[in-house]
């Protein structure tokens, strides 16, 4: 027999050292934190809490539906359905603190802005963490809860990253990679894979031999029955130096295994071991993502057409172009032509 409705009510979990609001719905338990281990902040919070959840069911007005609310529900409901639901676990749980009492009519450019002063982080940061709280906010609409979608203003992005490998720096990575005993079998060809075919990390490390047809000669970076994201892979033909790695490497896996593991275990991160073939390379500035950048750097310098290389990189046109285009030979040529 299901237990009896209590409402919501305050629970101090030792765990978290914080006060929860606890309660059931629909037969399922639920809490939300109340972003303080002090009794009289809870006491207020949960008043909020009660005041606003006995309102009248549907769309509410952006100043009735608290902010945590919202951000509550994105993660218990939408979070799961994404191929990375820690990602917004853990934007929510930074910004908690600062936007806790706070109602999503509350949400204005100056908000925003303070948010990102108080994470004294990298811009980065702090503009991906506000766009899990639009994302939440959209949601809610979507949803019935808000009567508006009520705008969160972003910070500027960072600058994209010019640093890419020449040939020289290429080889001097891999060279240094060949020389450790313990990854010289895993690591290269990683190396290898993200020079040859711009895939972002996550999708070198999760590929498997099915996925690759050395016969055809062509790799297809979705794992089947994966939930597509919005960092897509590709579908491309395999580069004829990269193919003939493959092929050797093949020999040594297992016809399900994972392309790149070490004793047939999956890699869970690379991160630690390419930091040590940068440093024995002396190459300065280098992560796993920089093989992508140089991929595409690579492309736009032998004068690859903008729309073969986006799609061979999976990345729009317009993107390649702002961030790259300017390694294209043809870079302005006809604006120079024409002053000529």
């Amino acid at each position: 027999m299901p237990r009896r409705n209590s409402g919501p009510r305050l629970r101090f979990l030792d765990k978290r050292q914080c006060y929860y609001i606890v309660w059931t719905e629909g037969g399922r338990s639920r809490e939300r934190s109340t972003g303080s281990a002090d009794r009289a902040v809870a006491e207020a919070a949960l008043a909020d809490f009660l005041h606003i959840r006995t309102r009248d069911a549907g769309p509410r007005d952006p100043a009735e539906v608290l902010i945590t609310d919202v951000l509550a529900d994105y993660t218990e409901e939408h979070a799961p359905e994404t191929a990375a639901p820690w990602r917004i676990a853990a934007a929510v749980k930074a910004m908690v603190p600062y936007w806790q009492g706070k109602t999503v009519a509350e949400v204005t450019r100056e908000t925003c802005r303070k948010y990102g002063v108080s994470r004294a982080r990298a811009p980065g940061t702090a503009r991906r963490e506000l766009g899990v709280l639009r994302a939440a906010i959209n949601h809610a609409h979507r949803c019935g809860r808000l009567l508006r979608v009520v705008a969160v203003d972003l910070p500027d992005g960072a600058e994209p990253r010019d640093r890419w490998l020449t040939r020289k720096e290429a080889a001097a990575l891999l060279r240094a990679a060949l020389r450790e005993p313990r990854v010289r079998l895993h690591l290269p060809l990683f190396i290898v894979i993200g020079l040859y075919t711009g895939q972002r990390k996550e999708a070198i490390l999760s590929l498997r031999w099915p996925q690759i047809d050395l016969v055809n000669g062509r790799i297809d970076f979705n794992q089947p029955g994966a939930r597509r994201t919005n960092k897509r892979r590709s579908r491309i033909p395999i580069p004829a130096r990269l193919l003939s790695h493959l092929k050797r490497a093949c020999q040594r896996g297992t016809e399900l295994g994972f392309v790149i593991h070490e004793n047939g275990r999956r890699l869970k991160d690379i991160k630690r071991s390419f930091a040590t073939a940068c440093d024995r390379g002396e190459l300065a500035g280098v992560t796993p993502h920089v093989l992508r950048h140089t991929c595409a750097t690579w492309l736009m310098q032998k004068g690859v057409p903008i729309w073969e290389a986006s799609g061979y990189l999976n990345m729009t046109p317009e993107t390649l172009q702002r961030v790259y285009g300017h390694h294209h030979p043809d870079h302005l040529r006809s604006a120079v032509e024409a002053l000529s």
